[in-house]
């Protein structure tokens, strides 16, 4: 059977979609992440060209979807090393 893949996140360029693709990877949904050819050995990061997409397979869509709409909480200084 063959998996059809659906477009969940369209970003500016390859990386903001590797980014994206990274937090659902680690909710385990398999997803593949792409930009146009010509636009990546060009640097684009804008217009057709530029456009990074990230895909899963179409029984994971509301999962992504319910996933990439959370708002998460970021404390910094749960990134400070303890000083003591």
């Amino acid at each position: 059977m063959e998996i059809k893949w659906e477009v969940v996140a369209e970003t500016f360029g390859i990386t903001p979609a590797t980014i994206i693709a990274g937090r659902l990877k680690a909710e385990g949904l398999p997803v593949r992440v792409w930009q146009e050819g010509a636009g990546q050995a060009l640097g684009l990061t804008v217009g057709a060209l530029g456009t990074g997409y990230v895909a899963v397979p179409e029984e994971y869509v509301e999962q992504a979807l319910d996933l990439l709409d959370e708002e998460v909480e970021i404390n910094p200084e749960d990134w400070q090393e303890d000083a003591n």
